[in-house]
């Protein structure tokens, strides 16, 4: 079984990748080119800072926050900055395309670069769902059809439901993890006898920590960094802060509270501590007061917890396997921020024309019901699509097991 995993990643990967890292090159080449406007070379030192924090997150944060299982741990770091690498590329493109809705060329700046690198962490989001059931030939279909879908509904949400970059992006969390989390309930379940796999190991969950630790840090940076005014991305910072400081603080002391002998789960603390980042997005900049934004991380980091002790029973009923937790990691706690978001901008617009306060609430309602939507929509067929055949995916005896992968099978082991 080992070899016939091994065959159908060395018969498949390099072909299509290779295929698609030259078809990405001859529309570079043909459709592209670079802004050379004096107003970019002005922006050129904030907008690359802000895209190298949003790089940190993705390839360290994300790439290390999953590596907590003793046998995928290589797999988990290594597919992300494949999928990231290649996801970046992919999504400059898509987004030109779509913007213009033409064959023109597209003019690539230091912003299109930001938008591809953000929208490209959905993908590793939602991976988080999946990894250690599929194989990469997988992932990489995956990548595609999920950065088409969020590109999509960014654009759409945009012009029909009046969404800007900075919403269109925070709802990110929500649609990743939905689309995840119905895209894993279209494969095969790893069975209940499996616990040696998904076992943790000592050193690859303190790398997953160091993961945790670098999105924790960053997480400001990516909530503000799509702001315009000064003022707002001040406030958005500040608030961003405050919230992933309460729901660390709460995470760790709710994670022992839960236990009967009064330990910390470290699994809580690897996704938990961050609920509050995920939460405060929408409405970071609307936040007028630190004390709100606390409140919000203690509720995120509440949620999250309670959710990850007492209702992941929920998921096993409905048949759906969750790898890294990404539920009550990004899904519940993005769908409290988005509630937030559609409260604060209710009473924000009461005080200066009531009538418009239904209309507002719709408006926005809909902008996160839509982004729920697209994710479970494309997630189930996503993996309706994953789960062919054809695609020689791991059986599910080699599920969690990344050794077939690595010319260095038992350092990939992760002991």
């Amino acid at each position: 079984m080992g070899s016939k995993y091994q065959q159908s990643l060395w018969g498949c990967l390099p072909l299509w990748a290779l295929l698609l890292e030259v078809a990405l090159i001859l529309i570079f080449l043909l459709f592209t080119s670079y802004d050379t406007s004096s107003k970019d070379q002005k922006d050129l030192l904030g907008t690359f800072r802000v895209i190298q924090d949003v790089i940190l997150m993705a390839a360290l944060g994300l790439g290390f926050l999953n590596t907590s299982l003793r046998r995928h741990c290589w797999s988990s770091v290594a597919f992300n900055l494949f999928l990231l690498a290649l996801g970046v590329q992919f999504t400059v493109l898509l987004d030109g395309f779509l913007k213009q809705l033409s064959l023109k060329k597209i003019v690539i700046n230091l912003s299109s670069v930001q938008m591809a690198t953000m929208s490209a962490t959905s993908v590793l989001i939602s991976a988080g769902t999946v990894l250690g059931k599929v194989n990469l030939v997988q992932l990489v279909l995956m990548m595609l059809i999920e950065l088409t879908a969020f590109s999509t509904t960014r654009i759409v949400g945009k012009k029909l439901l009046n969404m800007d970059n900075h919403i269109s992006m925070m709802y990110i969390h929500v649609f990743a993890a939905y689309f995840g989390l119905t895209a894993s309930y279209c494969l095969p379940k790893p069975p209940k006898e499996m616990k040696q796999e998904t076992q943790m190991a000592t050193s690859p969950s303190l790398f997953a920590m160091l993961g945790t630790l670098f999105l924790w840090i960053f997480w400001p940076s990516f909530n503000s960094s799509l702001l315009d005014l000064l003022s707002e991305r001040k406030k958005a910072v500040f608030n961003t802060y405050y919230a992933l400081a309460v729901s660390a603080v709460t995470a760790i002391l709710v994670s022992a509270l839960v236990h009967s002998r009064g330990k910390i789960n470290m699994i809580h603390i690897h996704n938990a501590v961050l609920a509050g980042g995920v939460a405060v997005g929408p409405a970071c900049y609307l936040i007028p007061s630190p004390w709100l934004a606390m409140l919000l991380g203690l509720m995120a980091g509440l949620i999250s917890i309670l959710e990850a002790k007492y209702l992941s029973v929920c998921f096993q009923m409905l048949n759906i396997h969750d790898t890294y937790g990404v539920h009550y990691t990004f899904g519940l706690p993005g769908l409290l921020g988005g509630i937030i978001y559609v409260v604060l901008m209710a009473h924000q617009v009461m005080w200066t024309d009531i009538s418009m306060v239904r209309y507002q609430v719709l408006t926005n309602l809909g902008a996160l019901s839509f982004s729920v939507i697209m994710g479970m929509v494309f997630g189930l067929l996503t993996g309706f699509i994953l789960s062919f055949k054809i695609w020689k995916p791991p059986y599910v005896a080699n599920y969690f097991n990344g050794r077939p992968f690595w010319t260095s099978p038992y350092l990939a082991a992760g002991y």
